[in-house]
């Protein structure tokens, strides 16, 4: 089993070192996979350091800004390529608790894509302004709704893949971000055959940096989902 956490990044500096090292703490042959879209704040900088005494750290330097969803294409398309068995993504931002980690790949022997869950067991959110977690569970409710996924948390950013999901998948042909992108990495392993289980987290919202969501990843997330239900309707994903 080769372990792979994938981490994207952008203005992350103050973070990084510290979910770097929780993650190590936890099992040293873990390897972590940085993906840095140009931070201006030098969060690729500091991971070049970090990397000198850690030969189980990596970085892909992106050029510019180019979303969430590019970035962890980018990661799994690493992975495969690297003979990487179970794939993990986490936020660089610690609102998920590396030492969930293990608990996502344990399961992962029984079941093909394990999502770390706010949702499963009613609600297990801390520190989210009522408006933003409004919009996130009416999100879940939307999706599961419209595309039929049998699961509560669609739009969550910390999952466990088996490799044998992203290989079934074309990567390059993925182009959604934030909360669509979630949702349609869901759909197409489900849609796939593969197996889906929801381990439940409590999500902490960052104390420090800035969020990243924005009104645009939320009315992507409102068109991508029915155009989701039609594709597979129409036989366009098989």
């Amino acid at each position: 089993m080769k372990v792979l956490v994938i981490i994207p990044t952008f203005n992350e500096y103050k973070n990084i070192e510290l979910i770097i090292s929780k993650i190590f703490k936890l099992n040293k042959n873990y390897n972590i996979l940085v993906i840095d879209d140009s931070s201006p704040d030098k969060t690729s900088e500091l991971v070049s350091e970090l990397m000198k005494n850690n030969s189980n750290l990596h970085l892909i330097k992106r050029p510019g800004k180019q979303g969430l969803g590019t970035a962890y294409c980018e990661g799994f398309i690493w992975a495969l390529d690297n003979g990487f068995t179970k794939i993990l993504q986490i936020d660089a931002d610690l609102s998920h608790n590396p030492q969930d980690i293990p608990k996502l790949i344990s399961k992962s022997e029984e079941f093909d894509l394990i999502i770390g869950s706010r949702y499963v067991n009613g609600i297990n959110v801390v520190n989210w302004p009522l408006r933003r977690l409004i919009l996130s569970y009416c999100a879940n409710i939307y999706s599961k709704i419209i595309t039929g996924l049998p699961i509560f948390d669609s739009t969550g950013g910390f999952k466990c893949f088996n490799s044998s999901v992203l290989k079934s998948i074309d990567l390059k042909k993925v182009k959604s971000n934030g909360y669509s992108f979630q949702i349609e990495m869901n759909f197409l392993a489900w849609s796939k055959g593969f197996s889906l289980h929801e381990v439940p987290i409590i999500f902490c919202d960052r104390t420090i940096g800035e969020s990243k969501m924005s009104r645009k990843i939320v009315f992507e997330a409102i068109k991508v989902v029915p155009m989701l239900r039609l594709k597979k309707i129409f036989g366009l994903i098989k």
